[in-house]
Parts: structure tokens; C-alpha cells; sequence
């Protein structure tokens, strides 16, 4: 069975050197990574993304702890298999002096009442409970058995780390591919790599596929190129260089169509970089540029909406945050355009930057602190609720400054409304 499995179950790391990644919860110098090679474990909850080795690190711990290991998937188990592990943990426990290590995958799947099944065996050393969830844990599992375990969240892989795995699978004679004499063009395995996402499992089976359906080249070996591989994991490969200049050309242009009220270049160029994998956060925070940079005033809830939308895709993570981001760049492209906040800002820094300091107007200075009345602050100050319209002329800007504007509201969208509104309250 060993020997037929796939070659993620095969490539499985069994000790805590063969683990790649997650070096912020098992490094040398970490609590989890002590704990095991003490066999010292209390009770855990691994929360990641699919992936990135959670029942890797299950498995790590069965192979170097002491205690009996038993794992159960929370999609099938049900009351009487956690009765049959538990009966089984008092027996060990009492003839043999062993602990039990209960890992429970997808842990979230059990409802309450199975949960605070558990409880009294964690409490009273029963069993040892390792759960693995691709859910927030603080919200699918109860909060008692929360309190009584120690959390670790598992981060995506990087690409660097699945290429590790890959590079690994290729060269392993015994558990990986290196029988088959196969190599991968460089391209290949960053495609691979990068296209995973941070899932290992999918990078080999993807790898695993292409190794086991290409034929031999002329000089015997197995030649996995970008071609074989944007075919084995079903996805064209997109010449897209986060780092170089395509990433940058493809926001830019996404940005431009934006600002341009172009609502289907705009989705056209948001569906390419979340096809290519581009980061969904960096997109959200450019969309909430525009919105203030391009829209502004004119539609004060295109920040709003870019806002709500970014803390939304924080939350959801892809695939759904795909809506989410096009709903957010459609309103933006349709939304009227002003620039009038960025114009302002700006040329308000560059007065302070290039002139003298000018003095605050005396009778807005702050009155409050001890002395400042005897200097004649805050005096002839006008409180403008006072005054018809919620309005009083009075001068705000520094004697050197008072003749300057820095906003200037366009005549589109919400901004008419504000031009509109000076004009009732200023008579002008």
C-alpha cells in the first residue's frame, strides 16, 4: 500500500528534520519543536490552509512520541468510535502506563455536542487531543476545549519551500520519483511552485501526474516542461513575475481602467493577476488607493465600499474573495471621478514643505490650559453652531495663507453637492 500511494502520502516527512516550512512554530528553538523531541505534548489544535502539514506534523508526532497514537476523521467518526478510543486510552493508561495522542482531523466538522464529549478526558489527561482544522478554530471549535489547548497556525508554504518538496520528490530513490529519472525545466518547477500556492500536495500530484504520463526523451530521461506542467495541474501557465515587470504593467494597467471608468478592462485585468495568483490583499489596497485618489469626493462610498473590501477579503480568503474584489473594483471603474483630495493634499504639503511656518490665527488657539487666556487665546473665537446654517465667516488660515484654496470640487458626482453647499451657506 506504502508503494502505490501517492506520492504526497509517500513523501510524508516522519521526522521533524525532513518538515519543510512552518519554521515559525517548529524551528530548533520553538515550543512545538521542543515539546516533541521532549514527548512533552499537551493538548494542540493545527490550523493552516490544505496543504501546508497539519497531518504531516500528526504523523511526525506518532513516529517520535511514546505514547499510542489514533486518529480519527471527524467526517466519519462518530459517538462510538471517540467511546471505542477512549475505552481503549483508560486500558492503556491503567495496565500499561501510557498516554494516548487522539489526533482528530478536520476537527471542526464534529458539532457541540460531540466536542464537549471530549472535555473531561482532556481535563483529566485521558487523552492527549491533536486537531487539525482548515477553519478559524475560535470560531468552529468550543471554547472550552480552546482554553485547554495550545493553538499553532500553519502559514501557506512559501515557494521557495514547495520547491524544496518538488526538487526532494524528483532525487528521492526510496519514498519520491527518483527511479524515473525525470528532471524539470526551471521554469516548470516555478510554475509549479507558484501556482500551488502554498499547497505541496497539490505541486506533487501535479509533478507525480506529469512524471507518470510523459514519454522518455532521446537521452533516456523524463523531461517535465512548462508545457507538461500547466497541463498536469489544469492551468495555462500566465507569464506573470510577481516580483518583475509584468506584475507591475498588469496593476498599473487595472489601476488606469479604474481611474479611466473602464468597468470591463478593469475586471478583464483583476481577473489576470487572480488567475496568476497575485496576492488578493495587495489588490484590495490598490483598489482603496483609487478610490480615494481617483474618486474621491465625487463618491465618497467608493472608499467605503474599497475598505469593507478589503477587511472582507482578510476574512474570506480565496476563492470567494474574488467576488469581493471585482465588486469592489466594478463600483470604483463606474464610480465618478475626482482628484481633487490628492490635489489638495498635495499642494498643501508643499506649502509647508517650501514656506515659512505661519502663525495660527490667535482666536483659534487653544483657550483651555492655564495661562492662555491672559495671552489671548481663543478670544473673538465665533462657534460657528451658533450662527444661521451652522455657519459664520471667520478667517481659519494662518494672515499669510488666508487668500490660498487648496480644494477645489469638481463638477462631478457628490462634489456638485458640495460646490452647491458652500455656495448656500457662503452666499457666494
Amino acid at each position: 500500500m506504502k508503494k502505490e500511494a501517492p506520492l504526497a502520502s509517500r513523501l510524508r516527512p516522519t521526522t521533524l528534520d525532513e518538515v519543510v516550512g512552518q519554521d515559525h512554530i517548529i524551528g530548533k528553538d520553538k515550543l512545538l519543536y521542543r515539546a516533541i523531541k521532549a514527548d512533552k505534548l499537551s493538548s494542540i489544535i493545527f490550523y493552516g490552509p490544505p496543504g501546508t502539514g497539519k497531518t504531516t506534523l500528526a504523523k511526525v508526532i506518532a513516529n517520535t512520541t511514546s505514547a499510542v497514537f489514533t486518529q480519527i476523521n471527524a467526517t466519519s467518526a462518530g459517538k462510538k468510535d471517540m467511546e471505542a478510543v477512549i475505552m481503549e486510552a483508560k486500558n492503556t493508561q491503567g495496565m500499561y502506563g501510557k498516554r494516548t495522542i487522539l489526533f482528530i482531523d478536520e476537527i471542526h466538522r464534529f458539532n457541540k455536542g460531540q466536542q464537549d464529549y471530549l472535555l473531561p478526558f482532556v481535563e483529566d489527561g485521558t487523552i492527549i487531543l491533536i486537531g487539525a482544522t482548515t477553519e478559524n478554530p475560535y470560531f468552529e471549535v468550543n471554547s472550552a476545549l480552546i482554553s485547554r489547548s495550545i493553538i499553532f497556525e500553519l502559514k501557506p508554504l512559501t515557494k521557495d519551500d514547495v520547491k524544496k518538496i518538488l526538487h526532494r520528490a524528483l532525487t528521492d530513490q526510496e519514498k519520491g520519483l527518483g527511479v524515473y529519472r525525470a528532471v524539470m525545466d526551471n521554469d516548470a518547477m516555478d510554475f509549479l511552485a507558484d501556482i500551488a500556492n502554498g499547497d505541496a500536495r497539490a505541486a506533487l500530484n501535479a509533478l507525480e501526474l506529469g512524471v507518470m504520463t510523459t514519454e522518455r526523451s532521446d537521452d533516456g530521461l523524463i523531461h517535465i516542461t512548462l508545457d507538461v506542467a500547466s497541463e498536469c495541474i489544469q492551468k495555462r501557465a500566465l507569464r506573470y513575475d510577481k516580483n518583475g515587470d509584468n506584475h507591475y504593467d498588469t496593476i498599473s494597467a487595472f489601476i488606469k481602467s479604474m481611474r479611466g471608468s473602464d468597468p470591463d478592462a478593469a475586471i478583464y485585468y483583476l481577473a489576470r493577476m487572480i488567475y496568476a495568483g497575485e496576492d488578493p490583499a495587495f489588490i484590495a489596497r490598490r483598489i482603496m488607493i483609487c478610490a480615494s485618489e481617483d474618486v474621491s469626493n465625487a463618491d465618497p462610498h467608493a472608499l467605503v465600499v474599497a475598505t469593507a473590501a478589503s477587511q472582507a477579503v482578510e476574512r474570506l480568503g480565496m476563492p470567494e474573495a474574488r467576488i469581493v474584489l471585482a465588486q469592489a473594483a466594478l463600483y470604483v471603474a463606474c464610480a465618478p471621478k475626482s482628484n481633487s483630495a490628492i490635489c489638495a493634499i498635495d499642494e498643501a504639503l508643499s506649502v509647508v514643505a517650501k514656506e515659512k511656518t505661519a502663525s495660527i490665527p490667535v482666536h483659534l488657539m487653544d483657550a483651555h490650559y492655564k495661562g492662555a487666556k491672559k495671552l489671548g487665546h481663543g478670544i473673538g473665537y465665533k462657534y460657528a453652531h451658533d450662527y444661521e446654517n451652522h455657519y459664520v465667516d471667520q478667517q481659519y488660515l494662518p494672515d499669510e495663507l488666508k487668500d490660498r484654496v487648496f480644494y477645489r470640487p469638481s463638477n462631478n458626482g457628490y462634489e456638485i453637492n458640495i460646490q452647491e453647499y458652500f455656495k448656500k451657506i457662503k452666499g457666494k
